[in-house]
Protein backbone atom coordinates (compact mmCIF):
# COMPACT_ATOMS: atom_id res chain seq x y z
CA UNK A 1 0.00 0.00 0.00
CA UNK A 2 1.66 3.20 -1.26
CA UNK A 3 2.45 5.99 1.72
CA UNK A 4 0.34 8.54 2.11
CA UNK A 5 1.95 12.09 1.77
CA UNK A 6 1.68 14.55 4.78
CA UNK A 7 3.40 17.74 6.06
CA UNK A 8 3.74 20.06 9.14
CA UNK A 9 5.00 23.60 9.94
CA UNK A 10 4.20 24.23 13.44
CA UNK A 11 5.84 25.33 16.50
CA UNK A 12 7.01 22.68 19.70
CA UNK A 13 7.53 22.84 24.01
CA UNK A 14 9.28 19.80 24.76
CA UNK A 15 10.04 19.04 28.48
CA UNK A 16 12.05 15.79 29.59
CA UNK A 17 13.96 14.71 33.09
CA UNK A 18 17.32 15.56 31.60
CA UNK A 19 19.53 18.19 32.90
CA UNK A 20 19.78 21.75 30.94
CA UNK A 21 20.55 21.04 27.60
CA UNK A 22 19.52 17.21 27.44
CA UNK A 23 22.30 14.96 26.72
CA UNK A 24 20.08 12.26 24.50
CA UNK A 25 20.38 15.30 22.09
CA UNK A 26 24.29 14.53 21.86
CA UNK A 27 24.08 10.59 21.95
CA UNK A 28 24.92 10.37 25.50
CA UNK A 29 22.88 8.73 27.84
CA UNK A 30 19.81 10.57 29.66
CA UNK A 31 21.21 12.46 32.96
CA UNK A 32 19.07 9.77 35.61
CA UNK A 33 19.26 6.99 32.78
CA UNK A 34 15.68 6.97 31.92
CA UNK A 35 13.62 9.12 29.80
CA UNK A 36 10.77 11.09 30.47
CA UNK A 37 8.99 14.08 28.34
CA UNK A 38 5.99 15.81 27.66
CA UNK A 39 5.70 17.52 23.99
CA UNK A 40 3.26 19.84 22.37
CA UNK A 41 3.01 21.16 19.40
CA UNK A 42 0.59 23.60 17.39
CA UNK A 43 0.31 22.88 13.62
CA UNK A 44 0.04 26.41 11.58
CA UNK A 45 0.12 24.78 8.40
CA UNK A 46 -0.22 20.83 7.30
CA UNK A 47 -1.84 17.82 5.78
CA UNK A 48 -2.01 14.52 5.88
CA UNK A 49 -3.41 13.66 2.14
CA UNK A 50 -6.16 15.73 1.41
CA UNK A 51 -7.12 16.15 5.16
CA UNK A 52 -6.33 19.73 6.35
CA UNK A 53 -4.52 19.86 9.67
CA UNK A 54 -4.60 24.36 10.10
CA UNK A 55 -4.44 25.26 13.48
CA UNK A 56 -5.18 21.94 15.52
CA UNK A 57 -3.00 20.82 18.46
CA UNK A 58 -1.10 17.53 19.43
CA UNK A 59 0.47 16.11 22.77
CA UNK A 60 2.10 13.26 24.27
CA UNK A 61 3.51 11.89 27.09
CA UNK A 62 6.19 9.37 27.30
CA UNK A 63 8.27 7.14 29.05
CA UNK A 64 10.74 4.87 28.92
CA UNK A 65 13.27 2.82 31.46
CA UNK A 66 16.64 3.70 30.00
CA UNK A 67 17.62 5.57 27.21
CA UNK A 68 15.16 5.65 24.42
CA UNK A 69 17.08 3.44 21.86
CA UNK A 70 16.56 0.96 24.42
CA UNK A 71 13.35 0.94 23.71
CA UNK A 72 10.01 -0.90 26.76
CA UNK A 73 8.33 2.69 26.53
CA UNK A 74 5.21 3.38 27.89
CA UNK A 75 3.20 6.85 25.51
CA UNK A 76 -0.09 8.24 25.73
CA UNK A 77 -0.97 10.35 22.80
CA UNK A 78 -3.36 13.67 22.84
CA UNK A 79 -5.47 15.43 20.05
CA UNK A 80 -7.13 18.60 19.86
CA UNK A 81 -11.09 17.92 20.31
CA UNK A 82 -11.50 20.44 17.83
CA UNK A 83 -10.47 17.73 14.72
CA UNK A 84 -13.00 16.05 12.90
CA UNK A 85 -12.89 12.34 12.15
CA UNK A 86 -10.60 12.72 9.17
CA UNK A 87 -8.39 15.05 11.07
CA UNK A 88 -7.97 12.93 14.25
CA UNK A 89 -6.77 9.55 12.19
CA UNK A 90 -4.38 11.66 10.35
CA UNK A 91 -3.02 12.80 13.23
CA UNK A 92 -2.87 9.64 14.94
CA UNK A 93 -1.21 8.41 11.75
CA UNK A 94 1.47 11.09 12.07
CA UNK A 95 1.95 10.63 15.65
CA UNK A 96 2.40 6.64 15.55
CA UNK A 97 5.00 7.16 12.92
CA UNK A 98 2.45 5.27 10.11
CA UNK A 99 3.13 7.03 6.23
CA UNK A 100 6.45 7.45 7.14
CA UNK A 101 9.67 6.46 6.40
CA UNK A 102 11.60 4.63 9.49
CA UNK A 103 13.49 6.57 11.44
CA UNK A 104 12.37 9.75 10.16
CA UNK A 105 10.63 11.62 12.98
CA UNK A 106 10.80 11.61 16.43
CA UNK A 107 7.05 10.27 16.69
CA UNK A 108 7.87 7.12 14.39
CA UNK A 109 11.00 7.03 16.72
CA UNK A 110 8.78 7.35 19.99
CA UNK A 111 6.08 5.27 18.92
CA UNK A 112 8.48 2.44 17.49
CA UNK A 113 9.92 2.33 20.95
CA UNK A 114 7.06 2.15 22.44
CA UNK A 115 5.76 -1.54 24.01
CA UNK A 116 2.85 0.27 25.66
CA UNK A 117 0.41 1.92 23.91
CA UNK A 118 -2.11 3.32 25.43
CA UNK A 119 -5.75 4.71 24.12
CA UNK A 120 -5.14 8.28 22.64
CA UNK A 121 -7.15 10.83 24.06
CA UNK A 122 -9.20 13.62 22.46
CA UNK A 123 -9.50 16.66 24.54
CA UNK A 124 -9.10 20.40 24.98
CA UNK A 125 -5.66 21.35 24.54
CA UNK A 126 -4.40 24.77 25.87
CA UNK A 127 -1.13 26.15 24.21
CA UNK A 128 0.64 29.04 24.21
CA UNK A 129 4.62 29.22 23.47
CA UNK A 130 6.99 32.28 22.41
CA UNK A 131 9.90 30.44 21.17
CA UNK A 132 12.36 33.92 21.09
CA UNK A 133 11.20 34.34 24.99
CA UNK A 134 11.82 30.85 25.39
CA UNK A 135 7.98 30.55 27.52
CA UNK A 136 5.28 28.57 26.70
CA UNK A 137 2.27 26.94 28.85
CA UNK A 138 0.04 23.74 28.16
CA UNK A 139 -2.54 22.22 29.78
CA UNK A 140 -4.79 20.09 29.06
CA UNK A 141 -7.74 19.56 31.68
CA UNK A 142 -7.51 16.48 34.19
CA UNK A 143 -4.66 15.46 32.31
CA UNK A 144 -1.58 17.60 31.72
CA UNK A 145 -0.30 21.01 33.18
CA UNK A 146 3.44 21.87 31.99
CA UNK A 147 5.73 25.25 31.74
CA UNK A 148 8.40 26.24 29.94
CA UNK A 149 11.06 29.32 31.60
CA UNK A 150 14.35 30.32 30.29
CA UNK A 151 16.91 29.36 32.17
CA UNK A 152 18.67 31.91 34.69
CA UNK A 153 21.59 32.62 35.81
CA UNK A 154 21.84 31.48 39.48
CA UNK A 155 24.26 34.98 40.36
CA UNK A 156 22.74 37.74 38.34
CA UNK A 157 19.39 36.43 37.81
CA UNK A 158 19.74 37.61 33.73
CA UNK A 159 18.14 35.14 30.78
CA UNK A 160 20.37 32.56 29.96
CA UNK A 161 20.21 32.27 25.86
CA UNK A 162 21.27 28.74 24.83
CA UNK A 163 20.18 27.03 21.32
CA UNK A 164 20.82 23.87 20.21
CA UNK A 165 21.53 23.42 16.09
CA UNK A 166 21.46 19.54 14.91
CA UNK A 167 22.70 19.77 11.31
CA UNK A 168 21.02 15.84 11.18
CA UNK A 169 18.06 15.02 13.42
CA UNK A 170 14.58 13.60 13.48
CA UNK A 171 13.09 16.80 15.62
CA UNK A 172 13.91 20.08 14.59
CA UNK A 173 17.32 22.16 12.61
CA UNK A 174 17.65 24.77 15.59
CA UNK A 175 16.17 24.95 19.30
CA UNK A 176 15.72 27.62 22.05
CA UNK A 177 16.74 25.65 25.43
CA UNK A 178 15.63 26.57 28.62
CA UNK A 179 14.25 24.49 31.54
CA UNK A 180 10.63 23.42 32.37
CA UNK A 181 7.68 21.70 34.66
CA UNK A 182 5.66 19.18 33.67
CA UNK A 183 2.87 17.05 35.16
CA UNK A 184 0.51 14.21 33.58
CA UNK A 185 -2.03 12.48 35.55
CA UNK A 186 -3.06 10.35 32.28
CA UNK A 187 -2.04 6.51 31.80
CA UNK A 188 1.80 7.67 31.65
CA UNK A 189 2.27 9.66 35.36
CA UNK A 190 5.00 12.26 35.22
CA UNK A 191 6.13 15.02 37.56
CA UNK A 192 9.11 16.95 36.09
CA UNK A 193 10.95 19.92 37.80
CA UNK A 194 12.96 22.64 37.10
CA UNK A 195 14.87 19.98 33.87
CA UNK A 196 15.39 20.90 30.10
CA UNK A 197 13.07 22.35 27.66
CA UNK A 198 13.38 23.49 24.43
CA UNK A 199 11.03 25.50 22.21
CA UNK A 200 11.62 25.46 18.71
CA UNK A 201 9.73 25.64 15.17
CA UNK A 202 9.65 22.16 13.27
CA UNK A 203 9.45 20.75 9.22
CA UNK A 204 8.11 17.92 9.48
CA UNK A 205 7.26 15.37 6.25
CA UNK A 206 6.76 11.74 5.79
CA UNK A 207 10.35 11.92 4.80
CA UNK A 208 11.57 13.63 7.78
CA UNK A 209 12.85 17.44 7.91
CA UNK A 210 13.07 18.59 4.52
CA UNK A 211 17.15 19.62 3.72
Amino acid sequence: MAQTSWEIRGREFTNCNCAYGCPCQFNARPTKNQCEAIIALEIDGGHHGSTKLDGLRIAAAYHWPGAVHEGRGEAQLFVDERANADQRDALLKIMRGEDTDAGATMFQIFWLMSDKRHDPVFAPIDFKIDIGERTAQLEIPHWIEARGEPILNPVTGAKKHARLALESGFEFKVAEVGRGWSESKGAVKLQIADTHAHFCNIHLTDHGIPA
